[in-house]
């Protein structure tokens, strides 16, 4: 069995540890052993999940990976501390809040010969798995996605940028890398609305 812990109990987490207690028949889950989940509350436990410290994670030698679902500010730390363990980790996306910042975490991982995984669950359902076939061989030549979601806390989520990174990684599977051409923002704080607008061109224009 492989020795897991998740890390951060929000919706993600939350939904880390159900998954983990409750695996699909015959799946890879089979195969992950849940030893604890790690949060700076005190739960006790959850779902039959006892709560254990970070110092007993990042020591046991029973544990292999660690599943971060941490507020995006909190992520490249948490990434950093596993990894100079000797953990695998998965986290949510985005890794990090900055470019440099993910390719260090990349490197790191590389040297230590462990796994660091995005995760991002969109790109595995079939849903998106229609779309990927529909425009293979396809040129893009102009779009639009629109998205909305609640305001983020930007000292601990990030730039707004970051609320739409899962769908510009769509974007970049679908079509290959962008390059950013323009962006604006527009902000009502009276009304706690906030808008980003983005526009980019693929390599191919």
């Amino acid at each position: 069995m492989f020795g897991t812990v998740v890390v951060g109990l929000g919706i993600a987490g939350l939904a880390r540890i159900r998954d983990l207690m409750n695996p699909i028949p015959s799946s890879p889950s089979e195969h992950l052993k849940l030893y604890g989940f790690v949060s700076r509350r005190n739960l006790g436990k959850v779902d039959e999940a006892k709560q254990i410290s970070l110092e007993e994670a990042l020591r046991s030698k029973d544990i292999h990976a660690a599943f971060i679902s941490t507020e995006n500010i909190s992520h490249e730390e948490t990434i950093r501390t596993f990894l100079e363990a000797g953990k695998h980790v998965l986290v949510e996306y985005p890794m990090t809040l900055s470019a440099k910042a993910a390719h260090e975490l990349w490197e790191m991982a590389e040297q230590k010969g462990k796994v660091l995984h995005v995760e991002h669950i969109e790109l595995l359902t079939e849903e998106y798995k229609q779309l990927k076939k529909e425009v293979a061989g396809k040129d893009l030549v102009k779009g639009t996605l629109h998205f909305t979601g609640h305001v983020l806390d930007e000292k601990r989520a990030g730039f707004p940028a970051f609320s739409g990174i899962a769908r510009l990684t769509w974007l970049v599977d679908l079509f290959g890398d962008l390059t950013v051409t323009s962006a604006t923002r527009e902000e009502q704080k009276e009304t706690n609305y906030s808008r980003m607008t983005a526009h980019f061109q693929t390599a191919n224009k």
